[in-house]
C-alpha cells in the first residue's frame, strides 16, 4: 500500500464534498490532486475549509471531467449534474464513486422521482449499487458506484437480514427517520435556518413522496427475492449530524428477542462498521458521530407481533463521505477499513 493513488473530489464546497476531504486527507493510499467546484472556483481550500490543513496547499477548481488527472473520482454534485459529469469521466478512464441519487435507481425512474430524463441510461443500468455489506464483490470490479442515500443505509441494513431469514413479512413495514440538519445541505433555506430549525422536530415528504422509497423498496425487495412495500416519514430535528431509523414490520415467523439478533450477527459477524448490540441496548447517534459506523438493535413487541429494529449512523460519514471511501477502497483492492478506522467523537 505504498503507491499513492490520485483522486479528484468534484462538489467540494457542500458538507459531504467537505467530509470526503476530510477524510481523504490521512488515507494511507489515496490522495487528493483535485478538488472540484463551481460556486467557490477560485477559492483556496485553507480558506474555504480550514479544518483541513493537510489540504491546505489545493485551489478549488472548475474540473474539466476529461482532464480530472486522477484514477479516481468522488462525485458530491447535485444529481443531474452528476448525471452528465460522471459518464464523462467514465469515458476517460476515470473510475468514479458518486454520492448524488444519479444512478441508484433503474433510467425510466428518474423523470416521477427527479424530475430529469437521465441523459445516460446505458450507465444508470451498470451501476452497482454501493452498500458494501450487501454488495462487495459487485463493488470491487464496478467502475461506477452508486453511493446509497443516507436513510436507506440505515433502514436497508437494518432490515435486509430479518428479511432474508423469513422473519418479518414484506408488506407493512414502516420506516421513521430522523436526520440532523446537515443532511439537508450546506445552502441556507428557510426550512434549516436557527430560527427555525431550533427546538423543532418536523416531518417531511410523507405519503410515498421521498425519493428514497424506491431505493428502499428496491434493495429490500433484492434481500427478500420479492417485492417489498415501505411506508417511509423522515423527520428534521435540531442536531447537526447523525440518522437514526426506527423499523416496524410485521413478523411473518415465530420469532423472539433472541432470533432477531441472531440474523442481523450471522448477517454482520465480518462487517467491520456494523455493530449489531446486545438485546437490551439501543442504538445512539452520538455513539456514530464521525465515524464510518452503524449501530444496529432490534427487540419484538409482542403485543402487537412486531419487530422493531432501530439504527444509528452519522449521516455525513456512514450515510455519505465515509460508505464512498469504503466503496473506493474495495474497488481499489484495498482493505475495506483503510483510512476509516477512527473512532466517533464522544460526547
Amino acid at each position: 500500500m505504498s503507491a499513492r493513488i490520485p483522486v479528484a473530489v468534484f462538489g467540494v464546497s457542500g458538507y459531504t464534498g467537505s467530509e470526503a476531504l476530510r477524510l481523504l486527507a490521512s488515507h494511507p493510499v489515496f490522495e487528493v490532486v483535485a478538488a472540484g467546484g463551481s460556486t467557490t472556483a477560485g477559492e483556496r481550500i485553507a480558506d474555504l475549509h480550514p479544518h483541513l490543513p493537510a489540504l491546505a496547499h489545493l485551489t478549488v477548481e472548475r474540473l474539466d471531467p476529461e482532464r480530472a488527472g486522477a484514477a479516481a473520482a468522488l462525485l458530491a454534485l447535485p444529481h443531474e449534474e452528476s448525471a452528465e459529469v460522471a459518464p464523462a469521466l467514465l469515458d476517460a478512464g476515470v473510475r468514479v464513486v458518486d454520492l448524488s441519487g444519479a444512478f441508484r435507481l433503474s433510467p425510466e425512474a428518474y423523470p416521477a422521482w427527479y424530475g430529469f430524463v437521465h441523459p445516460a441510461p446505458e450507465w444508470a443500468e451498470k451501476a452497482v449499487y454501493g452498500l458494501p455489506e450487501l454488495h462487495a464483490s459487485e463493488i470491487a470490479g464496478a467502475d461506477l458506484v452508486a453511493n446509497p442515500g443516507c436513510f436507506p443505509t440505515a433502514a436497508v441494513l437494518a432490515l435486509a437480514p430479518l428479511l432474508r431469514a423469513g422473519l418479518v413479512s414484506r408488506m407493512g413495514i414502516v420506516v421513521d427517520a430522523k436526520s440532523g440538519i446537515s443532511g439537508a445541505g450546506r445552502t441556507p433555506t428557510h426550512a434549516v435556518h436557527y430560527a427555525s430549525s431550533e427546538g423543532s422536530v418536523r416531518p417531511y415528504k410523507p405519503g410515498g413522496a421521498h425519493r428514497h422509497v424506491p431505493e428502499m423498496e428496491a434493495q429490500l425487495a433484492g434481500a427478500a427475492g420479492a417485492p417489498v412495500a415501505v411506508s417511509f416519514v423522515p423527520h428534521l430535528v435540531p442536531t447537526v449530524r447523525g440518522i437514526l431509523v426506527t423499523c416496524y414490520s410485521p413478523l411473518a415467523a415465530s420469532a423472539d428477542d433472541d432470533k432477531l439478533h441472531g440474523a442481523l450477527s450471522k448477517a454482520y459477524a465480518e462487517a467491520p462498521f456494523v455493530r449489531v448490540l446486545e438485546p437490551g441496548t439501543l442504538p445512539d447517534t452520538k455513539r456514530t458521530t464521525g465515524a464510518n459506523a452503524i449501530e444496529i438493535g432490534a427487540v419484538l413487541d409482542q403485543h402487537t407481533g412486531t419487530a422493531v429494529v432501530m439504527a444509528a449512523i452519522d449521516n455525513l460519514v456512514k450515510g455519505a463521505a465515509g460508505q464512498a471511501l469504503q466503496n473506493l477502497n474495495l474497488m481499489f483492492g484495498l482493505p475495506e477499513t483503510a483510512g476509516l478506522e477512527a473512532a466517533a467523537v464522544y460526547p
